[in-house]
């Protein structure tokens, strides 16, 4: 697809339902996936499965997830009979950081590299064999952040020279409390973490709960100053 192509898809999905949005997604392109970490995608695989039966779902290993999140992956994968990808870290890279800078460095230097390693190094190998993915993300997880995020993108972070790669983002308007609405009416699955106070949920040591009234992306990355809280998955959006 062409940059105008994306323009005028990106004209059609504007505010559209995340179902309307899946569907278009998955009409357009047989090579795509859903990318699964949290209730957000749940909820965009249990929409995508009433579309097409046949979809690739992947999700990040880090090596550092709580217990409570690999329990949720295998109940997500035999709720829904779905095979999910699970991507990990170059051993010898991960060995050769870990070995360097121990186990919790990001306490003192930041979550970037750790994250480069653990998460966007495995995803890069992932999509540079897809034509198109589908996030989770929304609007209301940043003001900072997601609030210029489109439907429908170029991935201008995970795009190259010889592979263009489109980003479709279905839940982009949708509000947390719209989400947790489908989860319940739909009895999706959910990581037990979220009865426990967390919210934005990712590796254990750089997660913890919020408190109420506490934005979600809180509990994330906590000791760093500053709201622009992305782990670079999708950097994009700190050009927006």
């Amino acid at each position: 697809m062409t940059t105008f192509d994306i323009e005028q898809l990106q004209t059609e999905l504007d505010r559209k339902n995340p179902r309307v949005i899946l569907k278009k997604a998955l009409e357009l392109f047989d090579n795509i996936a859903i990318s699964f970490s949290g209730a957000e995608d749940v909820v965009l695989i249990d929409m995508a499965l009433a579309i097409r039966k046949d979809i690739q779902v992947f999700s990040l290993d880090t090596g550092r997830l709580h217990p409570e999140t690999y329990r949720f992956i295998e109940k997500v994968r035999k709720h829904y009979g779905v095979d999910i990808e699970l991507l990990t870290p170059d051993r010898d890279v991960l060995d050769r950081f870990v070995k360097n800078k121990g186990l919790f460095s990001f306490y003192q230097d930041g979550h970037q590299e750790c994250c480069g390693i653990r998460k966007v190094e495995p995803l890069k190998r992932k999509l540079a064999h897809l034509d198109a993915w589908i996030t989770g993300q929304r609007k209301d997880q940043s003001l900072d952040t997601r609030q210029a995020v489109p439907e429908v993108e170029i991935d201008g972070a995970f795009s190259t020279a010889d592979h263009q790669l489109v980003k479709f983002n279905p839940l982009l308007n949708w509000s947390s409390a719209q989400v947790w609405d489908h989860i319940e009416a739909y009895q999706v699955p959910y990581n037990e973490l979220h009865e426990k106070g967390f919210i934005s949920i990712g590796c254990e040591p750089c997660t913890r709960a919020v408190l109420p009234n506490q934005h979600e992306r809180a509990g994330r990355w906590w000791w760093e100053s500053g709201a622009k809280k992305e782990c670079g998955l999708h950097a994009g959006n700190l050009k927006q």
